[in-house]
């Protein structure tokens, strides 16, 4: 793994990130949290984080995690959401200027990240799939998924007193009423909103969920145009 340096919107970002030694692999760029009280308390190298880029890497993907803005060695103060989503489309670019014959791009977050995550899918359609861990439903608005663009996976800890499951199942019953969608809901009994002592229990829902939607490990096409009418429970 490299530490890497880039310029953003704020100065200079800071990211670790694993190339691929195949140039048409799978890219993912992974987004971290900021934890309540103040939801300013967070990088990239929380657990849920490290597992996250960490599964990508072993399925084969070139993966970059970063640190937002004011964390780390990344420049920059904290812009509640606004400049962290310029941060990671600057990201993105980073990721495309390094892959160039790479097709397949996708976005994973968890808590604060995820709700970047969601948004930076709304603005870049060369996207095609995502990774929501937590999504803070009950804190940030989710409003501008209208409709949810591509498929992705949601997975929540049916024991989080942070963001209770029921706040995220009111997006979830939303986007199963949209067109054209293809997402996955897995619930993770006994977790809560760090997954503490449930890490490998979130691997496995996300490993399963990447190698059955990995193009590198299916053989699948892209079809970040054309999804299935289908949100799966």
């Amino acid at each position: 793994m490299s530490e890497v340096f880039f310029n953003g919107p704020a100065g200079r970002i800071e990211g670790e990130y694993v190339q691929s030694d195949d140039s048409k692999a799978p890219v993912a760029l992974v987004l971290h949290p900021h934890l309540p009280p103040d939801f300013f308390q967070g990088n990239m190298n929380h657990d849920v984080i490290i597992c996250l880029h960490t599964l990508l890497v072993k399925n084969g993907f070139s993966a970059l995690k970063i640190n937002f803005r004011g964390i780390g060695k990344s420049q920059g103060a904290f812009d509640n959401g606004v400049g962290e989503l310029m941060d990671a489309a600057t990201a993105l670019d980073w990721l495309q200027l390094h892959n160039p014959s790479s097709i397949d791009y996708w976005v994973a977050g968890f808590s604060f990240g995820a709700w970047i995550c969601m948004q930076l899918i709304m603005r870049r359609p060369e996207v095609n799939n995502f990774i929501a861990v937590s999504p803070p439903t009950n804190k940030f608005d989710f409003s501008f998924l209208s409709p949810c663009p591509i498929p992705g996976l949601i997975v929540q800890g049916e024991q989080d007193s942070i963001v209770p499951e029921e706040s995220v199942l009111e997006l979830v019953n939303k986007l199963s009423r949209q067109k054209s969608i293809d997402v996955e809901y897995k619930s993770l009994s006994g977790a809560d909103h760090f997954f503490r002592g449930k890490l490998d229990e979130l691997a496995n829902a996300v490993d399963e969920y990447i190698k059955q939607n990995n193009r590198l490990s299916t053989g699948k096409k892209n079809t970040s145009k054309k999804h299935q009418n289908k949100l799966l429970l």
